[in-house]
């Protein structure tokens, strides 16, 4: 009998080693691209700023214009009669979803990758990168009053740049499908910061724009960042979740240089 399970899980591994898998080509990184993937390299257009120039050009022109700033006043009434007192916070949690989205679907079957998770991590934390730093400074140079009056740091909404971010980074890598998954999620935050009386409508278009805007330059920066970091994308990378208790969940990351 144990003769018979040794010669099968012989026969096992001689069948699974036998099995020719073909390998994908690797670029000039060392990264595997595999051939089903048919969207282009994202490259630096002009046309590319048109969407989110208009948008931050709207939402700037309704920091100061008379006419603007009824309407977002109209909208902040109108919003306070459908809120009540029911306030519904969710936008400070689902604004990181569509982040979580890009980095997660391409381990999704099914859903093909453009680049590998090194690639789409380093395209990530530049966007949000430039993200951050565009919104703190204007949000600090302009210091508009929010709608509950709680401070005056209202323009441009960081809420809604964080998803539109993401929004925009998961159309880039996925295509329009899975970029309208993240959009939605988007949309979603920009309605509950008016919704909320935590900014102006204005400034949830800006925050929209810079969102569109940093994740485009993320991907702008990769081909630089390929070189400059040729080491990191050749060597190993391991990223696992972990839990402390029920207090905090998140990810940790090990890099081997």
């Amino acid at each position: 009998m144990r003769r018979q399970i040794l010669f099968g899980m012989c026969l096992a591994v001689s069948v699974v080693s036998s099995a020719q898998v073909p390998a994908a080509p690797a670029d000039s990184a060392g990264l595997h691209v595999y051939p089903s993937i048919t969207l282009p390299e994202e490259k630096f257009q002009w046309k590319q700023l048109i969407v989110p120039g208009a948008l931050i050009a709207v939402g700037s022109f309704g920091v100061s214009n008379g006419w603007f700033q009824s309407v977002n006043h109209d909208i902040r009434d109108g919003m306070s009669t459908l809120r009540g007192d029911c306030y519904f916070r969710a936008d400070d949690y689902l604004q990181y979803v569509p982040a979580a989205g890009y980095l997660a679907a391409g381990f999704i079957p099914g859903v093909p990758a453009r680049h590998s998770f090194k690639e789409r991590l380093c395209a990530g934390v530049t966007a949000y990168a430039c993200m951050a730093a565009i919104t703190n400074i204007v949000k600090y140079a302009v210091k508009e009053p929010r709608p509950d009056s709680s401070s005056r740091n209202s323009f441009p909404s960081g809420h809604t740049a964080t998803a539109f971010t993401g929004a925009e980074l998961m159309r880039i890598e996925y295509g329009p499908w899975v970029g309208a998954a993240g959009y939605t999620v988007a949309l979603g935050v920009a309605f509950l910061r008016v919704y909320n009386e935590r900014h102006w409508t204005n400034d949830v278009i800006a925050g929209a724009g810079i969102g569109i805007l940093s994740a485009h330059v993320g991907y702008w920066l990769l081909p630089l960042e390929r070189r400059c970091l040729r080491g990191l994308f050749k060597n190993d990378m391991l990223v696992a979740p972990y839990a402390d208790g029920y207090s905090s969940l998140g990810l940790t990351l090990s890099a081997t240089f």
